[in-house]
């Protein structure tokens, strides 16, 4: 299926491609969007293609994860924290012409928000109370209590700012206000883009891009090898970095991601819910094994749930460092000579690679696992939905979410009223320093009580041409923003 939005822009795309090859750009990427309307859709693939490139919201992420104005260029809070005003940028349109007003902005936060909003992430606009138009640029947002984070939530994809007029029809067709828009969909194969040139902000240097859709490894290595891709930022097939190193036509380029990647425990399921077994098994654990032997050497040690690029991130690791002894005296100290356990694996190689590693590092101290291979339907269903597991490994990737622990029905069912409290005192926090201080406390919080065994932020390991200039280290969020990609003379 082929979906085009004009030819005119398509034969734009093509002659900007054969003479000036210079604006142009192919990344590859491994997965396809379901859609392409990040306000009803959960894939990581859909803000890979359209975050900051096709859409826009209030505020945005950049490169290192801070929070920029967007088409808000500024905002106030009240004295209580529970009114934000944004005052937005002058001469905003949408790709069809459109001015984008305050009442775009209302309906956007509206829709996104309302009983039958298919919206993935709702529960980021769930303390929105109302939402009015001051005056054409002006938007006050009153929340039904305070909230220090409601910046960085604006800044997701699944809040941008859409227009009625096409807000039913994103899915395959995305009209948004960014500085590139949408020019055809070959489904199967690539999204194309081309440069807006009615864009209300810096213009990007680059004429065109295209998403290309690549899922084996070693079709990506060909592609990148060949020129058909100039740039892969999530590259799939890590054992050959070392090959695009060693050549001088490519950069590789490491950075860190949002995925806290775990050993997550059952805190209720005995004996889980013993704090002693949990230390056991977070100090049974050699973390760099398990990079080196799943990761190729790639993943950051953490010790707690936190990204380490973050500035408020707290290095905990020293308090489950490997040390096997202390793990088979805390094992006898609760009583578990002969301890078995279940450990579900869902299908990223992390999860199977670091499995087969975890299991035999377990084995060593005395526990005996029983691993189970899951298709994502079935971890869902039964792990994260059922909570019918013991251990588990997973990788968390959506933005600072450690306030999933004060989650008691979460799949790992931690919950502790402390913890709760203190995600409820952030949330009642504006300063930045204050809340800084709340974010470590968190942090040692959930790493002294052993709620999981926490491994490796996942590495974002990316291949590019040489040429390339402005492609994300980090992903701080799940995007490609070409923004400030360009050709190097």
């Amino acid at each position: 299926m082929r979906i085009i939005r004009n030819a005119a822009a398509v034969l734009a795309l093509s002659v900007t491609t054969a003479f000036a090859a210079q604006d142009s750009i192919t990344i590859g990427m491994v997965l396809e969007p379901p859609n392409l309307d990040p306000t009803a859709g959960a894939a990581a693939a859909i803000d890979e293609v359209t975050y900051a490139n096709i859409f826009e919201g209030l505020t945005r992420f950049g490169p290192d994860g801070a929070i920029r104005p967007a088409l808000a260029r500024s905002w106030e809070v009240s004295a209580d924290g529970t009114v934000y005003t944004f005052h937005l940028a002058e001469g905003v349109t949408f790709h069809d012409g459109a001015a984008m007003t305050a009442q775009d902005v209302v309906f956007s936060l509206d829709r996104a928000r309302a009983p039958d909003s298919k919206n993935a992430q709702k529960s980021l606009f769930a303390g929105i109370e109302k939402v009015e138009a001051v005056d054409p640029l002006t938007v006050r947002v009153t929340l039904s209590g305070p909230d220090g984070a409601f910046p960085f939530k604006m800044a997701w994809g699944d809040a941008v700012i859409v227009d009625p007029a096409s807000a039913d029809t994103l899915a395959t067709n995305p009209i948004g206000t960014g500085p590139f828009e949408f020019v055809e969909w070959v489904q199967g194969d690539r999204v194309e883009i081309a440069r807006n040139p009615d864009y209300w902000g810096e213009a990007p240097a680059l004429a065109s891009a295209t998403f290309k859709f690549i899922s084996d490894p070693n079709a990506a290595f060909a592609a990148m090898m060949a020129g058909d891709a100039d740039a892969f930022p999530n590259f799939p097939a890590p054992e050959t970095l070392e090959q695009f190193r060693a050549d001088p036509r490519f950069e590789v380029i490491v950075g860190s991601t949002e995925g806290e990647t775990i050993l997550a425990m059952n805190n209720k399921m005995p004996p889980l819910d013993d704090i002693r077994v949990r230390e056991a098994i977070a100090h049974a654990v050699n973390r760099q094994d398990i990079i080196d032997g799943a990761m190729f050497g790639y993943g950051t040690p953490i010790g707690t749930h936190f990204a380490p690029h973050n500035p408020d991130y707290v290095d905990l690791t020293g308090l489950s460092d490997f040390d096997p002894e202390k793990s088979r005296a805390l094992l006898a100290e609760a009583g578990q000579t002969d301890l078995k356990l279940r450990l579900a694996l869902p299908p990223p190689s992390y999860a199977r690679r670091g499995g087969e590693i975890i299991a035999a590092q377990l084995r060593d101290v005395g526990i005996t696992t029983e691993i189970t291979n899951m298709e994502w339907a079935q971890w869902l269903e039964q792990v994260f939905k059922g909570k019918d597991f013991d251990l588990t490994i997973v990788s968390h990737t959506e933005p600072m979410d450690i306030n999933i622990y004060a989650r008691p029905d979460y799949y790992f069912q931690y919950g502790k009223p402390e913890f709760v409290a203190l995600m409820d005192k952030l949330k009642l926090t504006t300063d930045p320093d204050a809340r800084a201080e709340i974010l470590k406390a968190a942090q040692r919080m959930i790493a002294e009580d052993y709620v999981n065994g926490y491994l490796f932020q996942l590495a974002k390991t990316g291949v590019a041409n040489a040429k390339i200039e402005g492609l994300w280290e980090n992903a701080p969020t799940q995007a490609n923003d070409l923004t400030e990609v360009r050709w190097s003379e």
